[in-house]
Parts: structure tokens; C-alpha cells; sequence
């Protein structure tokens, strides 16, 4: 598990596993939105698996399933809601951490400059210019 911090009340993390939660509580995370589809790729905690540990734990969990290489407005607006109304802060994952990073600097469109959002994610080691076009 490698997490990234965007701010103060975001950060990204590549695939979690059920077992992570622990620390992911340990490390004061209020929330945690998964953007990994259930069915992508090799074998991986489900969001249903993972949405029964943070409850135990007491962490709020949302489930935004995102196709990487096609991520819609609808997607964008979503995940925007789950990031003003959760408790901070917040961790999201996926695979790797890079929709997460996409997700929120698409949201983050009109409200930041295009600039300070790529050199946000760059500082995470993550990239967003591939999308820059649509911020």
C-alpha cells in the first residue's frame, strides 16, 4: 500500500486489500472511496468486502467504480460529492492511485489553476497531463 497526499484532506493509495484498514484507521482517515471496479483486472478485495471492515472499523466507505480510460462527467460529479460531503480526511484508491488522481483534478476544474493541479499530482509522483486537455 503506498499512499500519496494531494492536501490536507486528500490522499490517493494504489490497491488496498481488507487487512489494510487497520492502518488506515491507525493513520486517521475519517472515509476511504474505492474507483476500482470489482470485476478489473487480477483478483482483489471487493468493494462489499472492504465496505464490511471500514464499518467495523468506523470508517465511512463509498464504492465509485471509474473505467480509467473513459472517465465521464457523471463520474467527475460524483466523486466531487463524495469529497464535500465525507469526513475528512479522506483516502481514495484504485489500481494504482492514477484515477484517483484524475478524478479529483477533474474535479477540481475551474476551481484551481490547470497548472497547480498537474504540479499538485506531480508532487505525488502520479500525472494528470494525459487529461490536462480536459481541465
Amino acid at each position: 500500500m503506498i499512499i500519496r497526499q494531494l492536501n490536507a484532506e486528500l490522499s490517493l493509495a494504489d490497491q488496498l486489500e481488507v487487512n489494510d484498514l487497520d492502518a488506515i484507521q491507525e493513520a486517521g482517515f475519517a472515509s476511504v472511496v474505492c474507483n476500482r471496479p470489482d470485476e478489473e483486472g487480477e483478483p482483489h478485495a471487493t468493494a462489499d468486502e472492504m465496505a464490511k471492515r471500514a464499518s467495523e472499523l468506523g470508517i465511512e466507505f463509498r464504492y465509485l467504480p471509474v473505467n480509467g480510460a473513459n472517465i465521464t462527467d457523471a463520474d467527475v460529479d460524483q466523486h466531487a460529492a463524495f469529497l464535500a460531503e465525507l469526513p475528512k480526511p479522506i483516502l481514495t484508491y484504485c489500481r494504482s492511485g492514477a484515477r484517483c488522481a484524475k478524478l479529483w483534478a477533474l474535479s477540481e476544474s475551474g476551481k484551481q489553476d490547470v497548472n497547480t493541479i498537474v504540479e499538485t499530482v506531480d508532487k505525488t509522483g502520479l500525472s494528470v497531463v494525459d487529461i490536462a486537455h480536459r481541465l
